[in-house]
C-alpha cells in the first residue's frame, strides 16, 4: 500500500533531525575541550606546568612573557602559534613587526616543546603550549588556577601582514583599543582587566619618552615624571639598550590591582593606561578593580579565557608542528 504524503513528510523530518544531530555531534568533537589530551598524552598539562615553574625559578620574567605571548598570538587572527614562526621557507615572522618590540624568551617555548615531544611525539600543539604556559604563568604571578580548554592546532602560515593593524599600539585611543578587543568578543570590563597585565614587567623607554619630552605630559604625577626621566634621560633612547622603567614599583612581579591604584594616582607608564582613568566608559571599572583585587582577578581570568579561545584552528585544520619555529615539511 502506498504511503500518504504526511507519512513521507514525517519520515523526512525525522531523518533531517537525525542528520542535524549527527552533524552537531561530529562537529562538536572538533571544538576545544577540557582535558583534550587525557588519552593521547595524559601528562601533557602536568609537564607544561612543571616546565613553566622550573623556568620561572631560573628566569622569573618568563611568567610575564607567557602572558604577553598569548595576547600577541591570539589577538592576531587566531590562537594558532603563528607568533612563534621564524622567517624561513617563504614565511615572514610576526616577530619582526614593530608591535613585537621587546618580546623575548621565545627560546623557552622551544624548551617546553622538546620535553613534551619526548613524552608524546607530534601530539601536543604549540598553540596549546602558548595557552597553557600563560595560564600557569598567571598562577606564578599571583593569580588563581583556571581551567583552560585545549585542542588548538598550529597555523601553517604567518599573519605578519596584519600584525600592525591587529595589535593596539600604546598610543592608540582607548576607543580604538576597546573596539579591537570587542571584535574578538571581549567586553569593556574584560578589556580593562586585561590591561591590568601592565601591573607586571617593564616598559622600554622607547615607548615612554613621548610623555616626557619635549614637555612632560600634564596628566603624569610630577614626582613620578621625574623618576621616569631618570630612568629615561634621553628623548631618543637606543632601542637596543637596557633602558626600562618598571610598570609597578611596589609589586613589580605580582599581577594585582596595584596597577589601577597607580593610574588613579596618575602614575601610569603608557598613554593608554592614563586613558582608562579619563574615559567615562572605563573609569568605573578602574575604580572597582582598584578597590577589590579579587574582583580584578576574577575578571582577568574570565577575559584571559576568552582571549585564549579566539578563533582557534581545530579538527583537521592546521597541523601539530614538530618544532614550534617552523611549519612541518
Amino acid at each position: 500500500m502506498a504511503r500518504n504524503r504526511s507519512e513521507y513528510s514525517g519520515c523526512s523530518i525525522i531523518t533531517f533531525l537525525f542528520l542535524a544531530l549527527l552533524l552537531h555531534f561530529y562537529s562538536g568533537t572538533c571544538d576545544l575541550q577540557l582535558s583534550y589530551y587525557s588519552e593521547s598524552c595524559p601528562r601533557a598539562e602536568d609537564i607544561i606546568e612543571q616546565e613553566v615553574i622550573s623556568l620561572y625559578h631560573k628566569h622569573g620574567n618568563t611568567a610575564v612573557s607567557w602572558i604577553r605571548n598569548l595576547f600577541h598570538d591570539c589577538i592576531v587572527e587566531s590562537c594558532d602559534a603563528s607568533l612563534l614562526l621564524e622567517t624561513a621557507n617563504g614565511v615572514e615572522s610576526e616577530k619582526l613587526s614593530p608591535r613585537s618590540f621587546g618580546m623575548r624568551n621565545f627560546k623557552y617555548v622551544d624548551t617546553i616543546k622538546r620535553v613534551v615531544e619526548s613524552e608524546c611525539p607530534q601530539t601536543v600543539s604549540c598553540a596549546d603550549i602558548v595557552a597553557l604556559s600563560a595560564r600557569d604563568g598567571f598562577v606564578l604571578l599571583g593569580g588563581p588556577h583556571i581551567e583552560m580548554k585545549t585542542g588548538r592546532r598550529d597555523s601553517k602560515e604567518s599573519h605578519a601582514q596584519i600584525v600592525q593593524d591587529s595589535i593596539p599600539n600604546h598610543n592608540d585611543s582607548i576607543s580604538f583599543v576597546l573596539s579591537r578587543f570587542q571584535s574578538i568578543g571581549i567586553d569593556v570590563e574584560g578589556t580593562v582587566a586585561l590591561l591590568g597585565a601592565h601591573s607586571v614587567g617593564r616598559v622600554h623607554c622607547v615607548n615612554l619618552v613621548n610623555r616626557l619630552y619635549p614637555t612632560v605630559d600634564p596628566t603624569l604625577d610630577p614626582d613620578y615624571a621625574e623618576y621616569l626621566k631618570r630612568r629615561c634621560p634621553s628623548p631618543e633612547p637606543d632601542p637596543h639598550a637596557v633602558e626600562y622603567a618598571r610598570n609597578d614599583l611596589e609589586t613589580p612581579m605580582v599581577l594585582d590591582n596595584m596597577y589601577y591604584k597607580n593610574i588613579l594616582s596618575h602614575k601610569g607608564l603608557l598613554l593608554v593606561d592614563q586613558q582608562l582613568v579619563s574615559d567615562p566608559t572605563t573609569s568605573p571599572f578602574v575604580e572597582k578593580m582598584a578597590d577589590d583585587n579579587g574582583y580584578f582577578l576574577d575578571q582577568f581570568s574570565r577575559a584571559l579565557l576568552l582571549l585564549s579561545e579566539n578563533n582557534p584552528l581545530t579538527g583537521d585544520d592546521g597541523e601539530i608542528r614538530k618544532d614550534c619555529r617552523y611549519v612541518n615539511i
